[in-house]
């Protein structure tokens, strides 16, 4: 006792609650620092910036680096949702409703991402997890879960090996498995070194020599609009296009509306006086549905050239009408007429929705194309980065299997 009185000091130390020491400090602010670099991730990543694709590549790091599942799971819900965090403004545009109804699609779309994420992550560390990481790529990356996979961290091969065509692609596999293990600093400054090289000397996909689009600002008036002075319209401008010497022209998505005979004689008789092939969006309905096509017209013949292999799920794609024998909703072909063929050139036919996903675009690249042709009516998107997204992922698909790229939008 009289010791204690003293040393004061030994008694008041002695009697106060100790400190929190750093490495706890440190543990209660992981999870929060992984989640918002993930939120990070996925918005820079998916800017619309082509050349900022390899910022997805973080993704595997933080979900490796996750203290526990719950973690994970909401590192990979902040990474998905802010890389789609256009779609509820785009989704109330489309529905002409409130964004409520666009924020509820914007979370259900997450819930496969998340849910396979979630399940294949796990607290061991070595070769493994990275294995488990492309298992988790590979399920997002074909059907079913691959339907809404957009965002995938793998759409940067085009912009870290431009040209290198499958063993690019095989190297960014390798890759993204060491970002996920413990190596990931080895594999961050082989990301780093390959994205600083090219990105000096980065050039746009070459445009196909006698080809041309015509991209159009008619809102969404585009396919709903059905008269005949629309057609003329259409028709004159890409008359104006044959006069500077195209011989293709590209339309947007639903630029004819309903593909009917009639109307394919009308453009065959519009078409009569020039050399000219038009490859234009359409609808083609039947008894049971419909479907989102391209079609390929000129004076000599007019022909449904490609019929879309992923319409856009819940708006275009209804497949519970079929379960309760309703008709109606958009078909989805998931795996047919990966190439098409226009004037002896093999096209990768990509229309709209494709050009968020992965399995279209490789699936065509099995055909040995030549040029990437990507279609869309992305009038809703308006405000968002959507429309920006699908063109710099068709650009990152051009570049890395080293093909020409023509675009035509409608806005």
């Amino acid at each position: 006792m009289t010791h204690d009185i003293l040393d004061p000091c030994r008694s008041t130390a002695s009697s106060a609650s100790p400190r929190p020491s750093s490495p706890s400090i440190r543990k209660r602010w992981r999870a929060p620092v992984l989640v918002l670099a993930a939120i990070g991730a996925g918005a820079v990543g998916w800017s619309g910036h082509v050349l900022a694709l390899p910022v997805a590549l973080i993704f595997p790091v933080l979900w490796s680096a996750a203290p526990s599942r719950s973690t994970a799971a909401l590192l990979s819900a902040g990474y998905f949702l802010a890389a789609s965090r256009g779609l509820p403004q785009g989704v109330a545009a489309f529905f002409a409703s409130d964004l409520w109804l666009g924020a509820l699609l914007w979370l259900g779309a997450s819930t496969c991402f998340i849910l396979v994420q979630t399940t294949l992550w796990t607290k061991r560390t070595g070769p493994g997890k990275g294995l488990r990481f492309l298992i988790a790529t590979l399920l997002m990356a074909i059907p079913p879960f691959g339907i809404t996979g957009w965002a995938q961290p793998i759409t940067a091969a085009g912009v870290l090996f431009p040209g290198w065509g499958w063993w690019g692609m095989a190297a960014t596999v390798v890759l993204l498995g060491v970002l996920a293990t413990r190596r990931w600093p080895l594999a961050a400054i082989i990301v780093a070194g390959f994205w600083s090289w090219f990105a000096a000397s980065w050039t746009s996909p070459a445009l196909p020599t006698g080809w041309t689009r015509i991209d159009l600002e008619l809102g969404q008036t585009l396919g709903r609009d059905a008269t005949l002075e629309r057609q003329r319209d259409l028709a004159r401008r890409v008359r104006r296009a044959a006069a500077r010497g195209a011989r293709v022209a590209i339309l947007p998505e639903s630029a004819l509306g309903l593909w009917t005979p009639t109307l394919e004689l009308f453009w065959r008789h519009e078409l009569r006086a020039v050399d000219m092939t038009v490859i234009a969006g359409a609808v083609v309905i039947d008894r049971d549905g419909y479907d989102n096509v391209m079609v390929e017209v000129s004076a000599a013949a007019g022909k449904v050239l490609y019929r879309e292999r992923m319409p856009v799920p819940v708006s275009m794609w209804q497949p519970w009408r079929t379960w309760v024998g309703q008709p109606g909703g958009a078909r989805a072909h998931l795996f047919a007429d990966p190439v098409a063929i226009v004037e002896s050139t093999r096209i990768v036919p990509l229309i709209c929705y494709e050009q968020l996903l992965v399995w279209p675009i490789l699936q065509s690249m099995l055909g040995a194309p030549d040029l990437v042709v990507g279609i869309s009516n992305a009038w809703w998107t308006a405000g968002s980065s959507i429309a920006a997204i699908q063109q710099s992922s068709m650009i990152a698909w051009a570049k890395l299997f080293h093909l020409r790229l023509i675009m035509a939008f409608n806005t």
